[in-house]
């Protein structure tokens, strides 16, 4: 595999010629210029004429730095007019919205050319997809499923097609589509041009390079400390327990004021929930997540469009594939697994190089996780405390000042002229200015935050401990503490130290209770490794567990809202 990188915009794509130095067809340039396009992104400047050339690419780039056109432009400039027939080229998607998204695209750029695009996705009628397909495409974008039903009924013919393209092929993979996209690829010629792009380069996606391309060249721009996002995204921590998150949450974007946010939470009861908070505090909020349905979908996602809700509270999976322009904030309201899912997140703000701010909510248990972010992105993030009341009133002060000067300017302002009259008989004018910029605030800020939100201490050590995963001092604090005692007697691992707090838990043995059983809901409830809970003793009546000290009022606020092999168990700190 040859290999081309390209760490900094800077030295690449020459801004004084644009893309006729790429051996483009005239009509497509001519489709560039009327959008605007000027000159080519790193990923198309080092792709295009790769692509020209019949090379199969492994690109991986930043989200938002232009693979859409990198791979497009390419594929449009080898079709030529009259109407088309079997497809040749086609593209494959993890989402709905992304299939429509890049299909637009395309028919954008290959508008001079009369390029006939289809998306074909789940959730909308087959039957119209099926007679866009009868009726003759050039170019089919589709979600995996989707394309597997289209090949099934013999009405997705794959004879022709000249390219193949993974686009975001990690968030393919990640969605459980790795065995649809292994009977895709082997549907069509094998003389076809396979392309695939991502963001992140995990093995599988190597794995599918080495059996499905031919000496694929590897592109990788913007990558590590020399992100796109690393330079226009402000990434900001704030450490917070998780029972104050949503208060914290609230006053963030209090402060941050963003034109839209997208929020990532981990469950669809934690997006409801949260939506709801949201929406309480003042914000237009809508939910997204896996129980809703497309037209739902399609609704909430409207409303994020045209501006009538500001604030969009989803899961990953069903954010996924999401592009908004307006988009001025990511916030992970949890910490994301895998360090991979957290540069796709903040790669949707910071686009088009607009700036962007990417926030995240992290408990202390976390620190381990924002180590592993931080080494993918070849950088620390900042840490800050969450702000405090009198910041926010301060900032709110700000953003009223701000609301009043923007009004001085307006063009209709003298239509209030007669109030003025009228009111100068009773008051002067600068009391008449106080009481008008007291409303102005109060409406603005109709509820006044007085929630308490603890400082959580960010110690340097924690944070090398967590950074440093060799030797002793990548371990958790229970690996390097050593058993206290051996086995318990439940058989877990006694894990001890002096910062293990222990949770009371009204199960025991006499309700079938087994170590596992605690380990398992406490790990999957609050995120806690099963290697840092224990020691367990279990009783005939009840359970003891030790878990992070830190963590003991989340487990048992988790516990409390959430059964044990289908039991209903009340839970408490456990003081000895």
């Amino acid at each position: 595999m040859s290999k081309h990188s390209e760490e900094s915009d800077s030295s690449i794509a020459p801004t004084n010629l644009g893309f006729a130095t790429l051996d483009l067809r005239p009509e497509l340039l001519e489709s560039l210029t009327d959008l605007g396009y000027s000159d080519p992104t790193p990923i198309q400047f080092e792709t295009i004429p790769l692509l020209l050339q019949g090379s199969d690419v492994l690109g991986q780039a930043a989200t938002g730095t232009g693979k859409t056109a990198a791979f497009s432009l390419p594929i449009i400039n080898g079709i030529e007019s009259g109407k088309p027939g079997a497809p040749i080229a086609l593209v494959v998607v993890p989402t709905r919205e992304l299939a429509i998204q890049v299909s637009e695209a395309i028919t954008g750029y290959g508008r001079r050319q009369s390029v006939k695009v289809l998306a074909v996705y789940g959730g909308s009628p087959i039957q119209d997809q099926i007679r866009g397909l009868r009726r003759g495409v050039h170019v089919v974008v589709a979600t995996p499923g989707r394309a597997i039903d289209l090949i099934k009924r013999k009405v997705l013919i794959l004879d022709e097609i000249a390219t193949v393209v993974l686009d975001e092929a990690d968030e393919i993979l990640d969605m459980g589509f790795a065995e649809d996209i292994e009977t895709i690829l082997e549907s069509t010629p094998s003389s076809r041009q396979t392309l695939l792009f991502s963001a992140t380069m995990p093995p599988r996606i190597r794995s599918i390079a080495a059996r499905h391309q031919r000496d694929p060249v590897r592109i990788e721009v913007g990558l590590g400390k020399d992100a796109p996002s690393n330079d226009l995204v402000r990434q900001t921590v704030y450490m917070v327990q998780r029972k104050h998150k949503p208060a914290a949450l609230g006053r963030i974007i209090d402060i941050e004021a963003p034109t839209s946010a997208l929020v990532f939470c981990k469950t669809r009861n934690d997006v409801d929930e949260l939506a709801e908070t949201m929406n309480v505090r003042g914000y237009r909020a809508e939910a997204l997540h896996g129980g809703m349905d497309q037209s739902q979908r399609d609704r909430v996602m409207g409303r994020l469009r045209d501006g009538t809700a500001n604030l969009l509270v989803a899961t990953d999976v069903a954010a996924r594939g999401l592009d908004v322009d307006t988009l001025s904030h990511v916030v992970n309201y949890d910490v994301p697994s895998q360090p991979e899912s957290y540069v796709h997140r903040i790669g949707r703000v910071g686009r088009a190089g607009r700036e962007g701010v990417a926030i995240t909510l992290a408990e202390p248990r976390n620190r381990r996780l924002l180590s592993d972010i931080e080494r993918l992105l070849g950088r620390k993030l900042d840490v800050a405390k969450v702000p405090s009341i009198e910041q926010l009133r301060e900032r709110q002060l700000e953003l009223t000042v701000a609301a009043v000067s923007d009004t001085l300017g307006s063009e209709d302002i003298d239509e209030y002229n007669n109030i003025i009259h009228e009111l100068t008989s009773v008051a002067d004018l600068r009391d008449i200015a106080l009481a008008a910029i007291k409303l102005v605030h109060e409406a603005r800020n109709s509820s006044i935050d007085e929630t308490y939100i603890p400082e959580i201490a960010e110690s340097k050590s924690s944070r090398e401990r967590g950074r440093d995963r060799g030797g002793n001092k990548g371990r958790s604090r229970y690996e390097k503490s050593g058993p206290k005692s051996g086995r318990g007697n439940s058989g877990h691992r006694a894990a001890g130290g002096d910062n293990t707090g222990f949770v009371y838990v009204g199960v025991g043995r006499k309700g079938n209770i087994r170590p596992g059983d605690l380990v398992g809901a406490i790990a999957n409830e609050v995120g806690i490794p099963g290697r840092d809970i224990g020691p367990i003793k279990i009783s005939d009546h009840f359970s003891v567990v030790g878990v992070p000290n830190e963590s003991v009022e989340e487990v048992v606020e988790a516990i409390n809202g959430s059964s044990i092999r289908g039991k209903k168990a009340k839970a408490r700190r456990y003081v000895q």
